[in-house]
């Protein structure tokens, strides 16, 4: 039983990557491997197996070790909902809102429930593969660190540090960032990957072989710049799209500053029929087909916030020329009447009038409501699942239309009389082949192909294990996993 963990010189470095691309590649090996993340923030969740929530990164993760998403893999997680302050989850459930300050006092606190998670892991798995968090040079955060060298101090853990050199500088990154941590945390760094290398090779190993001369420590490998390659970003918008057909359906998605799983929309960036466009601060919504209002984790904030750049109008506008109009989580209770928050979970207790399209309200309450589910949506019968993370509870005569009816016997979302407007509460439709292949029908892509992004994804991380093979030590790598040259 072993722990190996990953961090980087900067945020992106490729952690995660790195991570999920070990996962696969140790299974491959037949090695019983866990992901983890002692503390994520980011607002890209997902929900696991035992009824919480944990960072998207981590849920992908866990695909490519073939294992259910589960809480222990990411027991702290942070979702900003100001810009000083957050929503605490610990081991899949929030236990409320704390600022910087409050959330440095909690974190000896946090560190128990990290530790209790890691054990459990260890006595599950033969290697756990942990990811860090932004980098381990931040001087400012160490005091009380539970994410990066203070996790690998506590445990007594090796690490190994990556660095994306097409940001540039990396060697700088390399040894700048070792230089800024004390001897002992030196001493646990057991080697360098460099991360997205673009060129010949023979030109950088001058620089390789003098980083090692240098640190007297070894790179473990370059891996390459892999193109076309499609993972969940852990929090980063990713605005990236391949090829678009001629009259691809025009999908816009505003971002709104707590915008919330924002990869329900990564299936529609790859999809070849679809031009999306995200659309930030100061930028208008142009003309489009299909409008989505995204999830969000301060919905009263971020709507008067989309009311502030005009957008609500942009909205109107789009459905008077009879446009297509979707929301998502938040975003579907933005559609509604009113937002009351009386417990101030999302800000000052209170009442946030809503864009007043559809006849419902939403009320938010202290429990979150965490699950996977499945069913059909009333759009042409199709097929459909997800999962559902929110606060709110909407109730209205809109609502005795939904636009889903769930195995479970619920409803879910709702389409209005007109077929104009639609929202549900269900993230991922558009991983369902048939479900979105209908949707897109219904926003006007009459020939709509059906994308199968599961595939995608699993050919991704195929992807990644394989690079790790052909450009890494891999007996170093199964020697620092503390599985020997364990093979099928």
């Amino acid at each position: 039983m072993s722990t190996l963990m990953i961090q980087g010189t900067t945020s992106d470095a490729g952690k995660s990557t790195l991570v999920t691309a070990l996962c696969r590649w140790l299974r491959h090996r037949g090695v019983k491997v866990a992901p983890f993340k002692p503390q994520n923030m980011a607002l890209n969740a997902a929900v696991t197996v035992d009824g919480g929530e944990i960072g998207r990164a981590q849920a992908v993760q866990a695909q490519a070790a073939h294992l259910e998403p589960h809480t222990d893999m990411n027991p702290v997680l942070l979702k900003p909902n100001t810009d000083v302050g957050a929503q605490v989850i610990i081991h899949g459930h929030s236990i409320g809102c704390m600022d910087a300050q409050a959330y440095h006092a909690y974190k000896p606190t946090a560190l128990r429930a990290v530790l209790t998670s890691h054990q459990r892991l260890l006595a599950t798995y033969d290697t756990v593969l942990v990811e860090g968090a932004g980098s381990p040079a931040e001087i400012n955060l160490r005091a009380g660190d539970i994410a990066n060298m203070g996790f690998a101090e506590a445990v007594d853990c090796p690490v190994i540090l990556i660095a994306d050199i097409d940001k540039g500088g990396v060697f700088a990154h390399l040894v700048g960032t070792l230089a800024l941590l004390s001897n002992s945390e030196q001493a646990r760094i057991k080697g360098f990957v460099i991360n997205r290398f673009r060129g010949d090779i023979a030109l950088l190993q001058p620089g390789l072989d003098w980083l090692e001369a240098h640190t007297g420590k070894p790179v473990l490998g370059v891996l390459p710049y892999l193109h076309d390659l499609h993972l969940e970003a852990e929090d980063a918008v990713n605005a990236s799209q391949g090829a678009k057909t001629r009259d691809a359906l025009r999908v816009v998605v505003p971002v709104l500053p707590r915008i919330s799983n924002h990869t329900d929309f990564d299936p529609l960036r790859l999809h070849p029929q679809v031009d999306l466009q995200f659309i930030g601060p100061g930028q208008p919504i142009p003309a489009a087909d299909l409008i989505i209002l995204p999830g969000s984790k301060s919905v009263g904030a971020d709507l008067a916030f989309l009311r502030q750049h005009g957008w609500d109008r942009a909205i109107h506008r789009h459905l008077r020329y009879g446009g297509k109009l979707l929301g998502i989580c938040g975003g579907m209770q933005m559609l509604g009447q009113h937002i009351d928050d009386p417990l101030g979970l999302e800000g000052p207790a209170g009442s946030e009038a809503g864009l007043g399209l559809l006849d419902f309200a939403t009320t938010l309450q202290a429990q979150k409501r965490l699950t996977r589910v499945s069913g059909q949506l009333q759009l042409q019968q199709a097929r459909v699942s997800g999962y559902e993370i929110h606060a709110g509870r909407s109730e209205g005569p809109a609502l005795n239309y939904p636009l889903l009816h769930l195995d479970d016997g619920e409803a879910d979302g709702v389409l209005s009389d007109d077929g104009q407007i639609a929202g549900t509460y269900l993230h991922g439709l558009f991983e369902s082949p048939a479900a979105s292949q209908a949707l897109l029908r219904w926003a006007g892509l009459s020939q709509a192909q059906a994308l199968d992004y599961a595939a995608l994804r699993e050919r991704d991380i195929e992807r990644l294990a394989q690079a790790v093979e052909e450009h890494l030590d891999t007996a170093l790598l199964l020697q620092l996993c503390g599985v020997g040259a364990c093979t099928n």
